[in-house]
């Protein structure tokens, strides 16, 4: 009898590509297979969020509670399409926390396993938080979606698979460097959504910390910018329709530089931060 898969939906003539793509199958109590998919690449490598969204998908089924509040991964080396497993462990479990840790590992030529990143992460119920809220943050000013630039027009360049997978629109303030004009701001601030209309739950909000072209473009840095390390914290469960996502670096030195994220819902909730630490190609 063939395993049941884990993709946290149901109806299999409604599942869209993100629920699809990142489904796990168990193989033993916290271990998991999973095929990645060339859909979610980048330059021939598999995108760092949507990876952050399949072990954030394998540490709900392994751990007591199902949402991350918190969960940080280190890259230590580019994932590529194909066959991996993921295992989990869990260091602690109480009331309302846990606290797991999981691995991504591929093959290598030989067959051997190579470990592509690793995550530790706190899980609880988004649904059990208070709905108090105390902050001086502000969403971000944007365009309407309409007059925002999509891939489909042609100041934005199409250079990666995972683009037919998202639908981004982007703050045309922000786009100076497909034209060849960077701003030299280190800003970049658009609309994110799924292409097939799934509404983002807290595993598509770890997908959409890492989605948006990097600031390095509008630093004047073109080519890859591979993430070394990215820390995400959800903050509530997202109302449907999409998402405001807005990105901002103010240090880039030693070849380094650091991506604070805000993600906002349509009812102006700040549902997800994140910063990363990442290497641009310095192009």
């Amino acid at each position: 009898m063939a395993q049941a898969t884990i993709s946290g939906i149901g109806d299999s003539a409604s599942v869209s590509e993100f629920d699809r793509d990142s489904a796990l199958t168990p193989r033993e109590p916290g271990v998991y297979e999973a095929n990645l998919s060339l859909g979610w690449t980048i330059f021939g490598a598999v995108n760092g969020g949507f990876l952050l969204a399949l072990l954030g998908r394998a540490l709900g089924d392994a751990l007591p509670h199902p949402d991350p509040y918190s969960i940080t991964a280190h890259y230590l080396s580019a994932s590529r399409p194909g066959p991996a497993v993921i295992r989990t462990q869990a260091v602690r479990t109480g009331r309302t926390l846990s606290v797991g840790q999981a691995s991504l590992f591929q093959y290598d030529e030989d067959g051997n396993e190579v470990e592509r990143l690793r995550a530790l992460a706190t899980y609880g119920d988004l649904a059990m938080l208070p709905d108090d809220v105390r902050t001086s943050a502000k969403p971000p000013s944007l365009p309407p979606y309409e007059r925002c630039l999509s891939r489909h027009d042609g100041d934005v360049p199409d250079t990666t698979e995972i683009a037919d997978r998202l639908d981004i629109r982007l703050d045309p303030a922000t786009c100076g460097w497909a034209v060849g004009s960077p701003s030299g701001l280190g800003e970049m601030r658009g609309w994110f959504g799924l292409a097939d209309g799934r509404d983002a739950d807290p595993l598509a909000l770890l997908l959409a910390v890492d989605a948006l072209p990097p600031t390095a473009f509008e630093l004047g840095l073109k080519g890859w910018v591979p993430t070394i390390e990215l820390t995400a914290h959800i903050r509530c469960r997202p109302a449907p329709g999409p998402l405001r996502v807005a990105l901002t670096t103010r240090n880039l030195a030693g070849g380094f530089m650091e991506e604070d994220v805000e993600v906002w819902d349509t009812a102006d909730r700040l549902v997800a931060q994140a910063r990363q630490l990442a290497r641009p190609t310095m192009g």
